[in-house]
Formats: C-alpha cells, sequence, structure tokens
C-alpha cells in the first residue's frame, strides 16, 4: 500500500475541493519546481518583449521559449526540481502564455525597452511589479554559483545593468559557440 505525502493529501484536498466543469485543477507535489518554473519564466518573458520590441519574428520566439525552457529546467534541477514539472502546465504553459501574453507585464516591459525606453521609464509606465526584472539578479548568480550554462540570463542581466543594448544582446545570443542539442 503507497502512503501519499502530506503535501499530496493537501493537493488532491484542494483540486476536489475546487474543481468542476468549469475549472480544471491539477496538482504538484514539487514545491521547488513550481516556485522556481515561476519566477524564472518572468526572465524569459521580458526577453520575449525585447524580440517583439526589436521586431523579431514567430520562429524567433520559438527559439526563444525552446532554448528559455531548457535553461529554466537546467537551474531548476540543479536547485532540487523535477525534471518533469518544468514541461508541464506550470513550466512550459505559464512559459508560453506569459512570453506570447499582450497581458505579461513582463513582456510589455522588455518590449517597451526594445523599442528603446529605459527601465525606469517602462517601470513608471507599467506601474506595477515586474518580476523577471526582480528575479534576474538572483537567477543570475545562482546560475554562477552553481555553474549552470544560462546564456539567455546572462544576456539580459547584462542589458540590465551592463548597458548591453537589445540588438547586442541579439548578437551574442546568435553568435555563440554551435552546440548540439
Amino acid at each position: 500500500m503507497v502512503v501519499a505525502s502530506e503535501n499530496e493529501k493537501i493537493a488532491n484536498e484542494i483540486r476536489d475541493i475546487f474543481m468542476n466543469e468549469n475549472l480544471r485543477v491539477y496538482t504538484s507535489s514539487d514545491v521547488k519546481g513550481v516556485e522556481l518554473g515561476g519566477a524564472l519564466k518572468n526572465i524569459i518573458a521580458f526577453c520575449a518583449g525585447v524580440a517583439a520590441g526589436i521586431g523579431l519574428g514567430d520562429n524567433s520566439f520559438a527559439a526563444l521559449i525552446t532554448r528559455g525552457l531548457t535553461e529554466i529546467a537546467r537551474l531548476g534541477e540543479t536547485l532540487g526540481g523535477n525534471r518533469e514539472t518544468f514541461y508541464g502546465l506550470t513550466g512550459l504553459g505559464d512559459l508560453i502564455v506569459t512570453c506570447l501574453s499582450e497581458h505579461s507585464r513582463n513582456r510589455t516591459a522588455g518590449k517597451l525597452m526594445g523599442q528603446g525606453m529605459s527601465l525606469e521609464d517602462a517601470r513608471k509606465q507599467i506601474g506595477m511589479v515586474i518580476e523577471g526584472v526582480d528575479n534576474i539578479e538572483v537567477a543570475h548568480e545562482l546560475a554562477q554559483k552553481y555553474n549552470v550554462d544560462m546564456p539567455i540570463v546572462n544576456t539580459v542581466y547584462d542589458m540590465l545593468y551592463n548597458g548591453l543594448s537589445p540588438k547586442e544582446g541579439v548578437n551574442i545570443l546568435m553568435t555563440r559557440d554551435k552546440k548540439s542539442e
């Protein structure tokens, strides 16, 4: 007989209370993975906004989301999250909507910066928290501390804190050493 963990029991109770014909609820006992995916996807969404702001197309978004997910999962696993979590609704699903939605504060901030606006002015225009901007320093520090390869995170960090222009950032990402996927 398999006994569910306390987290699984609570998750099942929540699902049973809230799920109905209008709302489908999925639960996870991977708290670290869910939290990390939720925080890190905002950085990739900011980058998606930059891509939109400088006029990149659909193929660029597909590459950014795919490679961004790889970075999120790589750091998330290193910090104790389960790889599967990053490829589910809380990872890939949330990443897609945050990167592509015109309602995303992170994407909007990136788009404004890609169009030439300063971070300070973008913050003022949005008037709410921009989580990706607030999370980037910690993500960058964790990647350095644990020696996790995160070229998108590093490039966004350099755009926000080291004066790298969005177009230069794209050039850095596109001219990296060739690798197999």
